[in-house]
């Protein structure tokens, strides 16, 4: 029985829960091992870490699943030859689902580390079960009552931030006001909750957290974990945007063990993008979310360990390896590291710009946004694809767009395809040579945008509540300034290009350390040629790393 309406569970039913053949089912058994279940037994349970893959060989098993609220929603029942599993049987962190024996059940379990190697080893079984894996989180994501309860104000900052978190990570969540919503209220009363203290995230092993940062809130989650400082990895990527992502799959393929490390989540700038058209491949376009999610997969198939939050504070030369020092006081150690950190939005210089950030200035337009400003007037800054990309997405949303920029025209820094796109949109106003001025508004809410037109000298004013800001980035290396690797005068880290002979393709100042992306100095900002650099890169880790076996050799 499916849950609430799902497009996925609707239209590919067969594939979010096939059954293998008694020869599929041969080919699984050598990677994991005979176990039975008494009837009313958990196979597996919400909040606890997943056990990897259970393939039922006899008896039946219900999948529900439950808000920490205890409300319970019946999936399916699987049958003989069908699988328990969904993306997180991948790294083996909490499952969103229970999974209880209906009557007695003889199963294989595959742990997590057997399940990877299944999916390579046995391509086209593999496929079908990755498939499923990623149709099931999709489910999941479309009609959950699993995952935490978010309850605040509807607009608050640090709900918006809340959300995005969770929803850039691909993990379920609701949110409930405060005010409006009967089961919010009910929620604030239940736990005593004054007003300073929200937002709330009730989560779903029943901790209440007040207001989380998102380390903590991934925390309870079970989405991080204890790092070993006694293991050394080949490589630690720090960062897991579309260059670091491309490293860790094509690092992870040929073998190298390897750890992504990102404060935030995985995908970058990239991720929050609502349609990338000019990517190769995607005639129709895809979101930047769905292309990272799936460069995120693939690195999980091929075995790469992520922590994601976790914040590298400090970078050490412990010869002839290295010393990850993060935020939460662990440690990382690799034999090479590959920095893609990508940039920092750049802010406007307005004095009270840090008061409307997060509830009413964005760096990003997705779906979220796109809901706070239905049917509204946005003002937009910014002339990259970028800001190409948003435009025409809130113009979807939106009643109407104003895109300030401080150049005469788009099509100096504009794909030609957007600029067509927007100059077709009625309801998209391009004012070229125009900057904002002066912001609006009381507490952290915008009431107006006031803009000059540097050609005429006007100013105008408009009763505009949502302002969103994609004028570039400034490369994140503040982190890097203890390491003595090399940057240039903006920031960005120096590679071989500019170092001169000596170095191996995209390496620092620092032998074994290298720079890929958007942080490295002289990229190309685009989401390709980041890829390309993260596949190119990894060519080079393998002569570095024999050279280091060389060196223990001799």
């Amino acid at each position: 029985m499916a849950i609430a309406s799902s497009p996925t569970l609707e239209t590919r039913w067969h594939q979010l829960f096939p059954t293998l053949s008694q020869a599929d089912i041969e080919r699984v058994r050598r990677f994991g091992s005979r176990c039975t279940y008494k009837t009313g037994e958990y196979l597996e349970e919400t909040g606890k870490p997943s056990p990897g893959l259970i393939l039922v060989l006899s008896g039946e098993v219900e999948i529900s699943q439950h808000d920490p609220l205890g409300h319970v929603e019946e999936i399916v029942t699987y049958q003989p030859g069908q699988f328990l599993a969904e993306i997180a049987s991948l790294s083996g962190i909490p499952v969103l689902v229970d999974g209880v024996a209906k009557t007695d059940v003889e199963a294989i379990i595959i742990p997590s580390a057997r399940l990877r190697e299944l999916m390579v080893a046995e391509a086209d079984l593999g496929e079908r079960i990755m498939r499923a894996l990623i149709l099931r989180r999709v489910a999941i994501l479309e009609t959950s009552v699993a995952g935490p309860i978010i309850v605040g104000r509807s607009g608050d900052a640090n709900v918006l931030r809340l959300e995005n978190y969770l929803g850039r990570n691909g993990y379920p969540h609701h949110t409930l006001d405060a005010d409006s919503d009967e089961g919010g209220k009910a929620l604030v009363e239940r736990f005593h909750v004054a007003a300073a203290e929200l937002p709330i995230v009730l989560c779903p092993n029943g901790d209440l957290l007040h207001n989380p940062d998102e380390h903590t809130l991934a925390a309870c989650l079970g989405l991080v974990r204890k790092l070993d400082p006694d293991k050394l990895y080949d490589v630690a990527i720090i960062g897991a945007g579309p260059a670091g992502l491309a490293a860790a799959v094509y690092a992870g393929s040929e073998g190298l063990s390897t750890i992504m490390i990102d404060c935030n989540a995985f995908g970058g700038q990239a991720g929050a993008s609502m349609r990338i058209e000019n990517y190769l491949g995607f005639p129709t376009g895809i979101t930047g979310m769905r292309l990272m999610a799936r460069a995120y997969n693939q690195a999980q198939k091929f075995g790469v360990e992520s922590a994601i939050p976790e914040e590298v504070v400090r970078l050490r030369v412990d010869s002839p390896c290295f010393a990850i020092e993060t935020r939460s006081d662990q440690c990382v150690r690799a034999r090479a590291i590959v920095i893609a950190t990508g940039a920092r939005y750049r802010r406007l210089d307005i004095p009270n710009l840090p008061e409307f950030e997060g509830s009413h200035v964005h760096y990003w337009a997705s779906p979220l946004e796109g809901r706070l400003c239905q049917s509204q007037e946005v003002a937009l800054v910014g002339a990259g694809n970028s800001a190409g990309q948003a435009a025409v997405y809130l113009a979807t949303q939106a009643a109407k767009v104003y895109l300030l920029m401080r150049g005469k025209s788009l099509d100096a820094t504009m794909s030609r395809y957007l600029v067509e796109r927007i100059a077709a949109q009625p309801n998209i106003e391009v004012l070229p040579e125009t900057e904002v001025t002066a912001l609006t508004g009381e507490g952290q809410e915008l009431k107006a945008i006031r803009w000059k037109s540097r050609r005429t000298g006007n100013e105008t004013e408009k009763n505009i509540r949502h302002l969103f800001l994609f004028i570039g980035a400034e490369p994140n290396t503040d982190w890097l300034k203890a390491s003595g690797i090399a940057v240039d005068a903006k920031g960005f880290v120096l590679t071989t290009t500019e170092l001169g002979d000596g170095k191996q393709p995209l390496e620092t100042s620092c032998p074994g350390v290298f720079a890929i992306g958007d942080v490295r100095s002289g990229s190309v900002k685009r989401v390709a040629s980041s890829v390309g650099e993260g596949a190119q890169v990894v060519a080079t880790l393998h002569a570095h790393l024999a050279r280091l076996r060389e060196g223990a050799t001799a």
